[in-house]
C-alpha cells in the first residue's frame, strides 16, 4: 500500500505541473484572398471597386436594430424583430441575383450548417440582406424556398429570413457590420467581399468567418459563444473552454494552456478513480473469509 500511495504522490505532481505549465497556440490558416482588402490598395492593376471593398472588425458592435426591410412574404419589418430572444443569428449580406460570389457564400454556409447538430429555427437564425435595393421580395422568396430545400430539416424555414430593403437601411447595417460593398459600372454588379457574421441575441457582432468555405467546428464553437452558453452541448462548451478564436482568420485554435489544465482534471479525477478501486481492492482481498 505505501508503494501505491508513493506512485499515487508521484502522478499527482506530475499532473500539477502539466495544469501550471503556461503555453498558448493557435490553428492558422489563410483566408481566401481579397477577403479583408484596405480602402486605396496599392495594386494598380485592381479595379477601382475591388479596392473599396472589404470586412472592418467591429466586433461587439450593436447593429442598427430599428433598420426597416421587407422579409420574404413582403411584410415590413425591423432588424430587431430577429433579436431579443435567446438565439444567435447568422448574418449575410448578399444579393439574390449575383451571378458568382453570393451562391458560391449561400451554397457553403448551408452546406456547413448541413453538418451541424444545432438546428435552424430551433437554435439559430439566418438573416440574408440583399445589398441591392432593387431586388424585390418575390426575388427573395425564390431564394429562401431553393436554400430551405438544400437544408433538408424539416421546420426550419421559420429560421430562415431573407430581406430586402431601402439603400439607406441596407448601408447602415453595412456600415455598423464592416461590410464595405460598391457597384462596379463596368461589370454592372457589386462588388463584395466574402464571408459570413455571427451576431448575439442582442444584435451585437460577435465573430466574422471570411472566404466561401467555412469549418463546421468553427461554426459552431461561434454560435455556442455568441449565444453564451444557451445553445449546443457541455461538451460543446469543454471544447470552447480549450479553443481560441483568431479575429484574423476567422477561426478558432487550440489554446494550449486551458487544454492542458482540462487534460490534468481529468488525470487527477483518472488518479482518483484508480486509487479508489484500488483500495477497495486491497480490503476486499485482507477481509477475513467467512
Amino acid at each position: 500500500m505505501k508503494g501505491l500511495t508513493t506512485a499515487v504522490a508521484a502522478a499527482l505532481i506530475a499532473a500539477t505541473s502539466l495544469v501550471a505549465t503556461p503555453a498558448f497556440a493557435q490553428m492558422t490558416g489563410t483566408p481566401t484572398p481579397g477577403f479583408l482588402t484596405a480602402p486605396g490598395a496599392p495594386s494598380q492593376s485592381m479595379p477601382t471597386a475591388l479596392r473599396e471593398i472589404g470586412f472592418d472588425q467591429n466586433l461587439d458592435q450593436l447593429l442598427p436594430l430599428d433598420a426597416r426591410f421587407v422579409d420574404d412574404e413582403g411584410n415590413g419589418v425591423a432588424l430587431g424583430s430577429y433579436y431579443g430572444g435567446k438565439k444567435p443569428v447568422l448574418l449575410a449580406f448578399v444579393y439574390y441575383t449575383c451571378p458568382m460570389l453570393c451562391t458560391q457564400v449561400l451554397n457553403a454556409m448551408t452546406a456547413t450548417i448541413s453538418m451541424l447538430s444545432l438546428d435552424a429555427g430551433k437554435d439559430f437564425d439566418l438573416v440574408l440582406i440583399s445589398i441591392d435595393p432593387r431586388e424585390t421580395p418575390a426575388q427573395a422568396a425564390a431564394k429562401k424556398a431553393e436554400y430551405v430545400h438544400r437544408y433538408k430539416r424539416p421546420g426550419s424555414d421559420a429560421g430562415w429570413h431573407f430581406l430586402t430593403g431601402q439603400e439607406t437601411d441596407i448601408k447602415r447595417v453595412a456600415k455598423v457590420a464592416g461590410f464595405r460593398y460598391a457597384w462596379d459600372e463596368q461589370t454592372q454588379q457589386y462588388a463584395h467581399p466574402t464571408g459570413i457574421m455571427v451576431t448575439t441575441p442582442e444584435g451585437r457582432i460577435a465573430k466574422y468567418l471570411f472566404g466561401i468555405e467555412y469549418g463546421p467546428r468553427d461554426l459552431k464553437l461561434a454560435l455556442v459563444e455568441a449565444s453564451d452558453g444557451k445553445v449546443g452541448s457541455y461538451a460543446d462548451q469543454l471544447l470552447l473552454y480549450c479553443y481560441h478564436y483568431d479575429p484574423m482568420t476567422g477561426r478558432y485554435g487550440i489554446y494550449i494552456m486551458r487544454t492542458l489544465r482540462v487534460a490534468g482534471v481529468l488525470t487527477v479525477l483518472s488518479i482518483g478513480m484508480f486509487i479508489l478501486v484500488m483500495v477497495r481492492r486491497e480490503k476486499s482481498q485482507q477481509s477475513p473469509a467467512h
